[in-house]
């Protein structure tokens, strides 16, 4: 089979190449961003998505499927060009594939999608709408993306299309919104709140993304791993260490004394739960994950250790 992946350079994108690679299919992406040295038989193109040279390569190549990992978070861009990239790159992906007869397209989204908020359930389905977007402006054009590769399914009858909603992501590769978040030795936690965090290991969104390549799922599924895990309980178990602020102050101490940047909506991200039930790929896929909670978090805490910023210890003590 052809595999276009669209946002290949990323790191989960890489080992989803190389795992496909290895199953014997024929794999090649498309990402601005470089990719030095591809193992042998995996091609990348140095394109944007949205440009005219990245569709010349669906005409060329006449992929069979194509895996939509190219949208990117407000922890990497931020402002308009966000919501262009992730917006108009996923249309740049879908008008093509229905173009050029692309048979299966996954687009590969995030749990966020779902929001969080005092009154959410504990276990967002996939029926559910988006919800605390007035909250958190930021995940709007994720939505939006997501809301949008959800129309191929009634737009594009003859394109097999599968939405995954995957929760955070964890591993030694450092990628992902919550790798970012543990990713210096202090941890800022609001006081009062410890809410659930739902996470999976990287290597196991890779295979998430083969099963579901190979089941040629349609529709829209969550995909979870283990139990979701006290957020108090991940920075301990990663080798951190919790800040517990008040909230006036936590919104302040953002991006500060070597604290992580969050965009201000975000911290209802950090009060309550988002966590989603994935019964349904389970059952649909036979997928299982490898790796434990506890596994996952030891693995990170013994590859990714955090970034020391001793020059910043005193400001950080200041907060506390």
């Amino acid at each position: 089979m052809k595999i276009l992946i669209p946002g290949i350079s990323g790191a989960i994108g890489r080992k989803v190449a190389v795992r496909l690679a290895s199953e014997g299919h024929e794999v090649f992406g498309v990402d601005a961003r470089p990719w030095k040295d591809p193992p042998a038989g995996i091609e990348v193109h140095p394109f944007d998505i949205r440009k005219r040279a990245a569709e010349d390569v669906f005409r060329r190549k006449r992929p069979d499927a194509v895996i939509h990992m190219a949208t990117v978070t407000s922890l990497a861009v931020r402002g308009e060009e966000r919501y262009r990239i992730n917006l108009g790159g996923t249309r740049a992906v879908f008008d093509p594939s229905r173009a050029y007869g692309v048979e299966h397209c996954i687009f590969v989204g995030r749990h966020t999608f779902y929001g969080a908020s005092a009154d959410s359930v504990m276990f967002h389905t996939e029926d559910e709408a988006p919800m605390a977007l007035s909250s958190f402006p930021e995940l709007s054009d994720l939505v939006a993306a997501d809301l949008y590769a959800s129309t191929a399914l009634w737009r594009f009858p003859n394109l097999t299309t599968t939405v995954l909603r995957f929760c955070y992501t964890l591993g030694p590769s450092r990628h992902g919104t919550l790798a970012s978040f543990l990713r210096g030795e202090i941890v800022p936690t609001l006081l009062g709140f410890d809410p659930l965090f739902q996470f999976m290991h990287e290597d196991d969104v890779v295979t998430a993304i083969a099963v579901a390549l190979k089941s040629r799922l349609r529709g829209v599924y969550n995909v979870a791993g283990p139990q979701p895990v006290p957020l108090s309980v991940i920075v301990k178990k990663t080798g951190r260490r919790t800040l517990p602020l008040p909230e006036f102050v936590f919104a302040f101490a953002l991006g500060r004394a070597g604290l992580p940047k969050l965009p201000p909506g975000a911290l209802g991200h950090i009060k309550y739960p988002c966590v989603v039930d994935g019964s349904a790929f389970r059952e649909k896929t036979g997928f299982s994950y490898a790796h434990s909670e506890v596994e996952t978090l030891r693995e990170f805490r013994d590859l990714a250790p955090p970034i020391h910023r001793k020059k910043k210890d005193r400001e950080v003590k200041r907060l506390a």
